[in-house]
């Protein structure tokens, strides 16, 4: 409803402008949407080419793989908010990933890591990776607050740091950095399997895991108001009593909280969990962001936008593997639309300001 009252003003305040100034709103116009633009010719093209990429099938897949990939989104968009990133959030994925097989693997594996240790209860699980990935968060958040360092350098170190501690961990009792598969039954069947089908296609359960936890984060509240003022202009938020230390702290260890969340997820999702899981994550999930309308320059973003980046970006990487591009030539594509969304981003900002 409020989308149309706004499409509704945006029409009625092109009436009134004249000749020129047309010009610019429709040159304004396709320059800032020129991100979502191109996806449509690519989508459209990609079809022409494989109509399988728009079955039922390959539908369910890109919904289930943007699902795997909104909590880390959620968790990174609040450091983009506040002006900064997070390059921890891929490692943290990894080592949540591998703490949740190796205590859910099951006891009949033959290379268990903990051969004696019964699958933990799945929420006593969930609690251990949510906390880990939020103590990662922490340490972000204070550092970055307590000592002013620029969250490209404090999550650089973590990240350094995470993955260290992932490698040691892998290594426990013998394991030697063996693959952890082998998951339990009912590991699996809590993240993998499936409830629902949609014309006969199953959609996994971690798909509306996802959708809990965008209706959680879309509930606005205090907490969400004051990361927004203070990515807006931290010196205004303290004045109007914020606490820009603590608000700092908590937007980035909920961030950890939901990294820990994907790694679960991601634990369950891939079946075999290495020092390599959650590699590059972040990557994806700062592109989803920037291309979804968080702004690096601070205090813009909406889930709803976060959402949508998700699955855009999966789209466009669904439909590359469709057209048979090279993996390769992939983190070409993909970090080219990085760039073109940033710049798009940033000139927004320059025009407004």
């Amino acid at each position: 409803m409020r989308a149309f009252s706004n499409l509704k003003a945006s029409i009625a305040n092109y009436k009134t402008l004249d000749s020129k100034d047309k010009k610019t709103f429709w040159k304004e116009g396709f320059i800032n949407n020129l991100m979502y633009i191109l996806i449509i010719v690519a989508a459209i093209y990609t079809y022409t080419q494989n109509h399988k990429f728009l079955s039922v099938s390959s539908i369910v897949n890109i919904i289930s793989l943007s699902a795997a990939n909104i909590p880390i989104a959620l968790g990174i968009a609040g450091c983009i908010v506040l002006t900064g990133t997070d390059l921890s959030a891929g490692r943290v994925v990894g080592l949540t990933a591998c703490i949740s097989a190796s205590l859910l693997q099951s006891m009949d594996y033959a290379t268990k890591m903990f051969p004696n240790l019964q699958p933990l209860p799945i929420p006593v699980v969930i609690l251990i990776v949510v906390v880990v990935g939020g103590i990662v968060g922490f340490v972000n958040g204070w550092f970055v607050a307590q000592f002013k360092l620029h969250p490209f350098i404090v999550t650089l170190a973590t990240q350094l740091i995470t993955y260290g501690v992932l490698l040691l961990y892998i290594m426990i009792n013998g394991n030697n950095g063996q693959p952890l598969s082998g998951l339990d039954n009912s590991f699996k069947n809590f993240v993998t399997g499936s409830l629902v089908k949609f014309f006969g296609v199953p959609i996994p359960n971690y798909v509306w895991y996802a959708v809990v936890m965008i209706a959680f984060m879309w509930n606005k509240t205090t907490f969400g108001k004051n990361m927004f003022a203070v990515g807006s202009n931290p010196e205004a938020a303290n004045v109007s009593g914020v606490s820009v230390f603590w608000t700092t702290i908590a937007v980035h260890t909920l961030a950890g909280c939901m990294y820990g969340i994907t790694g679960f997820i991601e634990s369950a999702r891939i079946g075999s969990n290495q020092a390599n899981t959650g590699l590059n994550y972040e990557c994806d999930a700062i592109a989803a962001c920037v291309i979804g309308g968080v702004s690096f320059v601070g205090g813009t973003g909406k889930i709803s936008g976060i959402v949508l980046g998700v699955f855009i970006l999966r789209i466009i990487f669904v439909a590359l593997q469709f057209l048979s591009i090279n993996q390769s030539m992939q983190y070409i594509i993909k970090g080219l639309i990085i760039l073109v969304a940033c710049s798009i981003d940033m000139r927004k900002y320059l025009v407004r300001k």
